[in-house]
C-alpha cells in the first residue's frame, strides 16, 4: 500500500521565485548536507528542467543510498513532479504545487511513496519511514524559505 504525505507550507516570496528555489540543485544539495547527499549523476548545477533525470546519492539510516528520478510535468511557476526511475522505493512521485497568496505562496508537497519487501516494507512505513519522509521534506523547505528571505 502507498503511503501519501501532504505538506503545506508558506513562503514570503514571489511565486516565481519559490518554484524556481524548488528546482534549484544547490538549493536541494543544501538542504540535504546532514544526510552527505550529492548528484552522481545528471544535472549538477542550476535548475532542473523538463526531463531531466538525475542520481541522487546521500546517507539515510547509515547506508549509501541512490535515488534516480526524472524531472516530468514542468509548468513553472505552478508545479512539477519528480518520480523514481531506479532507487530503493517500490514507488516514489513528489508533485510540487505552487499557488500565489496575497503576496505570499503557497507549496504544496504531496509525496506518495511505497517501500519494497511487500508486507515488510508496510511494517517500515508505519514503524518509521513515513515520518522520515516527512521530515526530509520539512527539512527541505526550511532551507527554502531562508533562501526566499535573503532574496
Amino acid at each position: 500500500m502507498t503511503q501519501l504525505i501532504v505538506l503545506d507550507t508558506m513562503f514570503d516570496a514571489p511565486i516565481a521565485e519559490v518554484c524556481a528555489l524548488s528546482l534549484s540543485v544547490n538549493l536541494h544539495l543544501d538542504s540535504m548536507t546532514h544526510h552527505r547527499e550529492k548528484v552522481v549523476a545528471g544535472r549538477t548545477t542550476g535548475h532542473f528542467v523538463e526531463g531531466d533525470v538525475v542520481t541522487w546519492q546521500a546517507r539515510h539510516f547509515g547506508l549509501p543510498l541512490r535515488l534516480t528520478v526524472r524531472i516530468f510535468d514542468v509548468d513553472a511557476p505552478h508545479s512539477f513532479a519528480d518520480e523514481q526511475v531506479r532507487g530503493p522505493f517500490a514507488a516514489y512521485h513528489h508533485e510540487h504545487l505552487f499557488t500565489e497568496v496575497d503576496g505570499r505562496t503557497h507549496m504544496q508537497d504531496r509525496l506518495t511513496f511505497a517501500a519494497p519487501f511487500g508486507p515488510l516494507g508496510r511494517f517500515v512505513e508505519k514503524l518509521f519511514l513515513r515520518r522520515y519522509m516527512q521530515t526530509l521534506l520539512e527539512e527541505r523547505n526550511r532551507v527554502l524559505a531562508a533562501a526566499a528571505d535573503t532574496n
